[in-house]
């Protein structure tokens, strides 16, 4: 790998969808760059984590993918190989499947880490080139929910439908479900300078977080129940006399239907549902109600259930009942976690979507998109599968998959299951750029550029679109997931319409995206470097973006936002004798997703060198557990075993497993695939499951254990 020159290059970081601004400047000996602080750059003014300021070690030849591997059929083990072949056996892969299956047997699974050119391309190449359905990717794991539960209510979905600017300004922010802390940290000053500047914030999280400690006021659910809390706390609106009438009246419908539900939510009921006190809703109300302005954030926390839309949609009815929607320096938002979360969304990689947020059973979107790529709207396929239900289908219904930029094995849910899956295929294609624990499972491996390798926009979640730039020189063997497209193509008989050129690719998503929803016609690689990123809808080159929606109307027919009724139920899977304990997963601060990459950089393994299960002291001390001694979690679905980590910050009647190892560390070994009936979101974030004391400390029988939790489900 060589440096493309002298000077700092200005980028963006790699890992989550802040897309926080850095430069990389090249250096001598094994490190090719350094990264030094942007601090012009207004999301992140210089800050860094550390995953930023050690991306840079994943780019050596080391650690990382440098030349195609296939699978040798005699010793069944994966062997160097050049490009010709390595794509020459997809392409057959491919076609033997289409003519022994169909189109719809041949799968595709992106990212969400993908730049918007490349997922724009891989959702072409799948309807065009491949002709199938099913294509779907892992950000279906991540703000399906929000962005589901955005559409019913604004007509739009947009992460956050306001810069991250505003947030120091408004007068009380409540957080749901989000560690800012740890999973966005340089974005935890902006909560800092809201207390600074006498804005109340509240937490709400069934752990002590690092970030729950900076609140002024923490509740702790359980969880499962933010459904219920939301409701509780929108019926004390009600009961209280808080409704904003007037916004109400003039700016949503719906509100009727909607109250009805709420009013079945009285606080006590609420509070024997989550095992919030009543006055501590009470509280919140008021401290939320009182402030001038105020917004709603959510996070994987409430939308990672089976119940996820609902779930965000109450939290949006309370702000919209409140009147905190729509209006300066107010709103709901999702804070979203891939890097490219937000645009990898918008372009097509997603079952049912075509590029510009349009839908693909829309006529005229297809018409649109049709035109554009040059072929008849009557041949683009229909929905297909959403992502999990697309690698539970792998091995029957669909026999070949392509995986760009995800880990399946290591991040899907029941993921013992979904390795099986993975494991059943007739061919398994991945490109990647390290041998991830998915990679590992193929019949071929491509390696591709990264971040710092190759050009490319992101949109973060703020809905600012960014520019990458390339500021080393890949190592010779290694091609960008571009590159691939095109020569698959090629090798599949569409010889044209897949450049490998990301900013040629990028002008016709602007083409294609024109008149959508998510409109990129007016963004140019031009005016995002010269304008530090642009908002979208930005409809032609004179428009200035969009950073505040909704101030004027919101994106439906008639201008006004839909409260929708909700009402709580339980969770998919509620605890019983057998299964006693609620397990919740989540990320650490030094890790990223599945850990692919992370897991590989020294400085962040000495930070978290592996998964732990985290649980209080009184539940610790019922099952005969001591600090670092080895626990067996066991769900209806398999068992991981990790060291214990014993602390006050989390309720009795729960666990919380890191999501970021493989192994028998996995937490989504124990995870629950059910899904929510709108986003098509599994449950990640609760599922049923009981402990087993492994190490020197005796243990006790599992009756102890029903008791420890049913005693007193408060941490203390």
């Amino acid at each position: 790998m060589t440096s493309t020159a002298t000077a700092a290059t200005a980028t963006h970081c790699p890992y989550c969808a802040l897309q926080c601004g850095m430069s990389l400047r090249p250096v001598a000996g094994d490190a090719v760059v350094e990264v030094e602080e942007r601090t012009d750059f207004p999301v992140n003014r210089g800050a860094l984590c550390g995953k930023g300021r050690s991306a840079p070690a994943v780019l050596s030849s080391a650690v990382r993918l440098t030349g195609p591997l296939v699978r040798d059929t005699a010793t069944g083990e994966l062997e160097p190989a050049g490009w010709d072949e390595a794509l020459a056996r997809i392409a057959d892969g491919v076609r033997g499947t289409r003519a022994e299956h169909g189109a719809d047997a041949v799968g595709v699974f992106g990212g969400g880490g993908l730049t918007n050119e490349k997922a724009y391309a891989l959702g072409k190449f799948a309807r065009v080139v491949l002709g199938t359905s099913q294509i779907d990717y892992n950000g279906r794991f991540c703000m399906s929910s929000a962005a589901a539960a955005h559409q019913r209510a604004f007509g739009l979905d947009r992460g956050l439908p306001f810069p991250l600017e505003d947030i120091p300004r408004t007068g009380c922010v409540i957080l749901v479900g989000s560690n800012l802390a740890e999973t966005m940290p340089p974005a935890l000053r902006y909560l800092t300078e809201l207390r600074e500047n006498g804005g109340r914030l509240i937490v709400i999280d069934p752990r002590r977080t690092r970030t729950a400690e900076q609140a002024d006021l923490h509740l702790a659910p359980r969880p499962g129940t933010d459904l219920a809390l939301a409701l509780g706390m929108l019926h004390l609106v009600v009961s209280q006399g808080r409704v904003d009438e007037d916004f109400v009246r003039e700016r949503t419908s719906g509100w009727d239907e909607a109250r009805a539900g709420v009013m079945a939510h009285w606080p006590e009921l609420v509070e024997r549902l989550t095992g919030v006190p009543v006055p501590q809703l009470r509280s919140a109300v008021e401290m939320f109600c009182d402030a001038e302005s105020g917004m709603v954030l959510t996070a994987r926390g409430p939308e990672q259930q089976a119940k996820g839309t609902d779930t965000v949609g109450a939290w949006i009815n309370f702000a919209l009942a409140t009147g905190r929607a729509g209006r300066p320096l107010s709103g709901y938002g999702c804070l979203t976690g891939q890097g490219n979360g937000q645009g990898g969304r918008e372009h097509g990689q997603k079952a049912d979507q075509l590029p510009g947020y349009r839908k693909l059973t829309d006529p005229a979107a297809r018409r649109h998109v049709a035109g554009v790529w040059g072929v008849d709207p009557d041949t683009l396929p229909g929905p297909g599968r959403s992502a999990y239900e697309l690698l539970d289908a792998l091995g029957t219904e669909v026999r070949a998959l392509l995986v760009m930029g995800s880990n399946p094995v290591v991040s899907a849910p029941h993921a013992g299951h979904v390795e099986k899956r993975l494991r059943s295929l007739d061919f398994l294609a991945v490109a990647d750029v390290v041998l991830s624990e998915t990679a590992a499972l193929a019949d071929v491996v491509l390696p591709v550029t990264q971040w710092a390798e190759e050009t490319g926009t992101t949109t973060n979640l703020e809905g600012r679109v960014l520019l990458r730039r390339r500021a080393v020189t890949a190592p010779e063997g290694v091609r960008s997931d571009l590159d691939v497209l095109h020569g698959l193509a090629g090798l599949l008989g569409h010889g044209k319409g897949f450049p490998a050129d990301p900013e040629e690719v990028f002008d016709e998503l602007r083409r294609a995206s024109a008149g959508g929803p998510a409109d990129y016609a007016g963004i140019t690689y031009e005016r995002i470097a010269a304008e530090d990123g642009v908002f979208w809808p930005c409809p032609d080159t004179e428009h200035a973006g969009t950073p505040r929606l909704f101030l004027d109307r919101f994106a439906t027919d008639d201008g006004r936002a839909r409260f929708v009724p909700v009402t709580h139920r339980p969770s998919a899977e509620e605890t019983d004798a057998e299964y006693p304990v609620v397990l919740t997963t989540g990320r650490v601060v030094a890790q990223y997703q599945s850990g692919a990459q992370t897991r590989r950089v020294a400085e962040l393994n000495a930070a978290a060198p592996g998964p732990f299960v985290e649980l209080h002291p009184r539940l610790a001390e019922r099952i005969g557990v001591a600090e670092g001694d080895p626990v067996a979690v066991t769900s209806r679905r398999g068992r991981a075993v990790a060291p214990a980590r014993i602390t006050v910050a989390i309720r009795q009647d729960t666990v919380f497993m890191p999501f970021h190892w493989a192994g028998e560390g996995r937490a989504n070994t124990l995870t629950n695939p059910a899904l929510d009936p709108v986003s098509r979101m599994p449950e990640f974030k609760v599922c049923a499951v009981r402990l087993e004391a492994l190490g020197p400390t005796p243990g006790v029988t599992q009756s102890e254990v029903t008791g420890a939790v049913s005693a007193d489900t408060q941490p203390r």
